[in-house]
């Protein structure tokens, strides 16, 4: 089945105009079910492997997936599934957490930096330096503990961190680093029955944390955060993609197909070997066959 142009659906590279409320966590477009959508998955799943088996040979471009999302929206869900298909040798996933002791001697940049990914491979950030336009950003207290000079913890920090964070993705871009930058938008409605499926649930127990229904208690917080990040984030080189994340099947649909479309616009294919390297393969098939 084709996927048509679902991914510019929810593509945002002029955030302007952005506004979250726009954006339905339900919307499934025109996919009546899961079964209904899963054929076009798996075609999906099956390409990405294919290019990415080229990306990895031609050895050029880089390409960085970052996924931001509310608790319980399905992130790495969509990861495993999306991703199953493609070779672990050409592909990392970092998950980023609260900072360690050293990272917070450095900018807040510097722990994901050394994580990018490196040539003709592609790199996947389970949250990532957004979490300090976010968090950060909701929870004042963890920015007075960062150990920032008092005088620079100014209202404007957080316009000055989009700023550095634009220009940091440009860079990237300008070296071969494609970024596409997923927030998998859910309801505040289905986070609650997901919470409730992991508590009682026991298999689930183990994804569930007190600090989760905490944070839920800053969902409008949240929400204003997410909205500004998009807004000043999103460019032609770098843009989010809204995600509705209420059907995972649909989540996962809309990201296979951006990572598709994003690796078909690099026009990917395998070195040609030149005139000089294709006689030293003959002679080496020669010799073999002499065995």
């Amino acid at each position: 089945m084709k996927t048509g142009k679902i991914a510019q659906t929810f593509r945002i590279d002029n955030g302007k105009h952005f506004r979250l409320k726009d954006y339905d966590p339900a919307n499934r477009g025109h996919w009546k079910s899961k079964d209904h959508a899963t054929e076009a998955l798996v075609q999906g799943i099956a390409r990405t492997a294919e290019l990415q088996d080229k990306l990895y040979a031609q050895d050029n471009w880089a390409l960085l997936l970052i996924f931001q999302a509310m608790d319980a929206a399905g992130k790495d869900g969509a990861i495993k599934h999306v991703m199953s298909g493609v070779n672990p040798q050409g592909c990392e996933v970092h998950s980023f957490k609260a900072p360690s002791a050293q990272e917070l001697q450095h900018d807040f940049l510097w722990r994901t930096t050394c994580k990018f990914p490196e040539r003709g491979h592609i790199g996947i950030f389970n949250r990532s330096y957004y979490e300090e336009v976010l968090v950060v950003r909701v929870h004042s207290q963890i920015l007075k503990g960062q150990g920032l000079p008092e005088k620079l913890m100014t209202k404007h920090i957080w316009d000055e961190r989009f700023e550095d964070i634009c220009s940091f993705e440009r860079h990237m871009a300008r070296n071969g680093t494609v970024i596409r930058k997923f927030f998998l938008h859910v309801s505040k409605k289905e986070q609650k029955k997901r919470f409730l499926e992991r508590l009682e649930q026991p298999e689930k127990n183990w994804k569930f944390s007190a600090s989760d229904v905490h944070e839920r208690d800053c969902w409008g917080d949240y929400q204003d955060a997410y909205e500004d990040m998009i807004r000043n984030t999103a460019s032609k080189h770098a843009p989010w993609y809204v995600v509705p994340a209420d059907n995972k099947w649909f989540t996962r649909l809309v990201i296979s197909t951006v990572i598709v479309d994003t690796l078909e616009s690099l026009n990917l294919s395998y070195p040609k070997v030149d005139d000089a390297n294709r006689k030293d393969l003959e002679a080496a098939k020669k010799k073999l066959l002499k065995e």
